[in-house]
Formats: C-alpha cells, structure tokens, sequence
C-alpha cells in the first residue's frame, strides 16, 4: 500500500506525463504543416479537434456517471494506454488533414479519463486543503501541455526526426498511466455511485453554489485555450513587426505557458488565507485586464517587456483554475463529484472550441495586434457571475 504522503507526487506525475499529448500536435505543427502539407489554418482545426473529443468523452463520462461508478485509477489508466496510442498514429506518412483530425480528436476523447479523473482521484484523497492540492494537478497540467513545446525544441537542435516528440509524448503517457494503477488505489473519501442517474446533471445545476462557480469557470475557459494555443503565434507576430528581434519561439512558448504551474500552486497557497473565491476573482481580473492592455505591447521596441508580458499573462490566466474546480467540489456531494467536475470540464471545453475557432476565422482578417483583446469577454462574464452570487460560496 502506498504511503498517503506520496499519493499527491504520484498524481502529478502521473497527469503532467498523460496531459503531454494534449498539445502534442502543436508542438510540432510546423513540421505537420510541411509534411502532410496542411494549410496553415490546420492550427486551429488540430487544437480544435482535440478539444472536441474532450468534450464528447467528458458528455459521455458525465452522463454514465463512470468516474463515481468505477475506479477512478483503472478509469486513468486504460484512458493513458488509449490516448498513448492514438497519438503514436499521428507519425504515419500515410496521413491527411482529416486522418490527423480523427486522431487527434480521440486523443481528446481519451483526455477525459485523465484529467477530470485525475481530480476525482484528489478528491476523494484529500479534503482539507483541496485548493493546495488541486493547484499541484493542474500545476502538472500545464507543464504537461507546455513539454512538447520544449521538446521539440530539444529534439530539433539534435536533428533528430520531429517523431520522436510524438513518440516520447505516448512513451510517458504509458508510464503516467502505470503510476495510478499500480500506486494509486481507491481513495479513502471515495463514495461509489452503484446506478446510472440521469437526473444528476439537473440537480449539480440546480444548486447555486455550484452554477456560480461553474460559470466562472467558463468565462475563464473562454481565454484560456484559445491564448495556449495562440502563444506561438504572438511570439511570430511580434517578429513581424519588429525583426531586428530574435528569440527561440518554443522554448519561450514552453515558459509562458509553463511558468502557469508554478501560479496553480502558489495560487493554492495563497487561496488558504484569502479564501479560495477572492483569490479566483483576483486571477480572473488580472488575466482580463492582460487581454485588453494585449495591443499595447506590439508597440514596444523591447522584447523583454513584451516576453515578460506574456510569462505574467500566462501567469494569471491559469492561475484560477484550480481554485475553480475545488469550488465546485466542495458545493458537491461526494458521490456526485466525479461526476460533477467532468460535466464542468466538459461545457469548459466545448466554450474553448468556439472561442479558438472563432479567434482562427478573424485571424486572416483582422489585426492581429487587437485580436486578442476578444479574449476578455470570458473573463468580464466570469467575474459577473462570481460577483452576483459571491455569498452562496463556502
């Protein structure tokens, strides 16, 4: 039996190794682009497409209710085995445009095992400090989704096949997926539900508490997704304008985007003082403001203020997350919190496919140094809901 101590390491282990498939094909889209000689608006289509199979698994897994009917850890693993492979397809020179989007798609069908699943799992470990320890799970998050930025950089300067990402991305997977089974058992706070209940999303939806926080949660997903997948795009943008510039496009990708793990976790630290509402409303607040002060940055000659923009964007837009989904944890019965989680990552997602697709189509058409500025219609709708229901909160 694994020690309780080691359980929270094993998880974030576990889910930074699984969620590398995530934006595996984004860390190597330029070389997916010229292989299978996709338009450039694949990007886009790609990201989307993962968030799409997310999204239908995460419908799937909520209506049966399978993350609080069965175990959670075989839930993650068989979920890891499945997104490992999927992904190794991805390397076939027989591909196209649409192979790619079907594979990619269930990449995303079998992430719904692993990411909710994988805070289901904290949960039902861990209920005092459940911001803290969420902050640590989505910390690893991030990172993971970050990797394939910085590996495939690593993997470039050795000349070695842009495969390899794909390749080593399902190798840890695998691993990921063997750490829960094998270390992570049924958590002692575990409640089985023994019956399919359709009427479960009606009740989660019909308690104020949790509406509250789950629409807080979309308004940041609204942006959150949509700039991850645009970073690299930024980054090119401002060398456009600007090319006397030069900088290394992944690995600053991999930082901004990265460099988010670390405010999870500080921002779970800092939820245990200020409480875990005020804390989200602050990071929400911050991240909106990022996205409308976004054009004047363009305009700067120093790159260094213009990275350092970003690593604080990246910063704050993910900081709120965890602290999203422990409240609407702890406005969940414990039976229903499987459950619970995998439908708000599921509408989370769905919000991310239109806000993506939405910023791709202005994208050819619309100046990019005021594009961005959309983003902060999630965060403005998201802090209203927080403010309007701001004392239902525990």
């Amino acid at each position: 039996m694994t020690k309780t101590k080691w359980i929270l390491p094993l998880i974030v282990v576990s889910q930074f190794c699984c969620v590398s498939l995530w934006f595996a094909g984004n860390g190597v889209m330029n070389d997916l682009i010229i292989t299978f000689q996709l338009n450039s608006n694949a990007l886009g289509h790609l990201t989307a497409a993962v968030q799409f199979g997310f999204i239908v698994g995460t419908l799937v897994f909520a209506l049966f209710t399978i993350a609080d009917r069965f175990s959670p850890s075989h839930v993650f693993f068989f979920s890891a085995i499945a997104g490992a492979l999927l992904n190794l397809r991805t390397i076939l020179e027989s591909n196209s445009l649409f192979s790619l989007l079907i594979f990619r798609f269930f990449v995303g069908v079998s992430l719904a095992g692993i990411y909710p699943v994988g805070m289901k799992i904290a949960t039902d470990y861990y209920q005092k400090g459940l911001g803290k320890s969420l902050g640590y799970l989505v910390g690893a998050l991030v990172v993971g989704t970050a990797f394939p930025h910085l590996l495939k950089d690593f993997i470039g300067t050795g000349g070695l096949p842009w495969r390899l990402v794909l390749i080593f991305t399902s190798t840890i997977a695998v691993f990921g997926g063997f750490l829960i089974l094998i270390f992570v058992p049924n958590g002692p706070y575990r409640k089985s539900s023994q019956k399919f209940d359709f009427s479960a999303l009606y009740k989660l939806f019909k308690n104020k508490p949790f509406r509250s926080a789950a629409f807080g949660y979309f308004g940041h997903m609204w942006e959150l997704y949509t700039f991850w997948a645009f970073v690299p795009i930024l980054l090119t943008t401002y060398l456009k304008l600007h090319p006397e510039t030069n900088f290394n496009i992944s690995v600053l990708s991999f930082l901004i985007i990265g460099l988010g793990g670390l405010s999870c976790v500080i921002g779970g630290y800092i939820s245990q003082h200020y409480g875990t509402k005020r804390t989200a409303f602050m990071a929400l607040l911050m991240s909106g403001i990022c996205c409308l002060l976004s054009p004047l940055v363009f305009y700067t000659n120093s790159e260094i203020v213009f990275v350092a923009f970003l690593i604080f964007w990246g910063l704050v837009v993910i900081a709120d997350s965890p602290l999203f989904s422990t409240l609407v944890a702890q406005n969940t019965e414990s039976e229903s919190k499987g459950t619970a989680l995998t439908i708000v990552n599921c509408i989370g997602f769905s919000i991310t496919i239109i806000s993506i697709q939405f910023i791709n189509a202005l994208s050819s058409s619309f100046n990019h140094q005021y594009l961005y500025m959309i983003l902060a219609v999630g965060p403005i709708l998201g802090l209203l809901a927080l403010i309007e229901r701001k004392k239902t909160f525990i």
